[in-house]
C-alpha cells in the first residue's frame, strides 16, 4: 500500500479483496448493477474514484466503468497470471480491479472492471427543494 491505512473499518472479505487482491464472485457485489447518480470512493481511504456518469452496464457481474476521475486511479501491469492490468487507488494503492482495452464496449474503449468490496457509493447532493 502507498500510505498506511489499516483498515479496522473494512469487513474480512474486503480485507482479503483490498490488501490480497481478491476478486468477488460476479453478479455479488452491491454495485454491479447500481446507477444511482454520484460518486463511487475508495473503501479504503475514502478518496474519490469514479463518477456515475463514468459507469455502464456490460453484464460482466462486476462494476464497469468506462473512465476513472483524472489522477484517482494508477494501473500496474501484472505479468500472471495472464497479463492483465490491476487498477489501484492511486492515493492509498488499495486493489480496485483490473483494466481492459479494446473491447468495443464503449466508444471509449476502456472497461474499468471493479469490486464491489473495494468502492463506496456516494450519491449526489441535490440543494433543490
Amino acid at each position: 500500500m502507498k500510505k498506511r491505512f489499516n483498515g479496522s473499518h473494512l469487513t474480512p472479505f474486503e480485507k482479503w479483496v483490498i490488501f490480497n487482491k481478491g476478486t468477488e464472485p460476479p453478479f455479488t457485489g452491491k454495485y454491479w448493477n447500481h446507477f444511482e447518480e454520484g460518486t463511487y470512493h475508495c473503501k479504503l481511504c475514502g478518496a474519490p474514484l469514479f463518477k456515475s456518469e463514468h459507469k455502464f452496464l456490460c453484464y460482466s457481474g462486476w462494476p464497469s466503468f468506462d473512465g476513472a476521475i483524472p489522477g484517482a486511479v494508477r494501473e500496474v501491469p501484472e505479468e500472471f497470471p495472464d497479463d492483465r492490468i490491476e487498477v489501484v487507488c492511486a492515493n492509498c494503492g488499495a486493489h480496485l480491479g483490473h483494466v481492459f482495452y479494446g473491447e468495443g464496449l464503449t466508444p471509449k474503449n476502456v472497461r474499468y472492471c471493479i469490486n464491489s468490496a473495494s468502492i463506496e457509493f456516494h450519491p449526489s447532493r441535490s440543494d433543490e427543494g
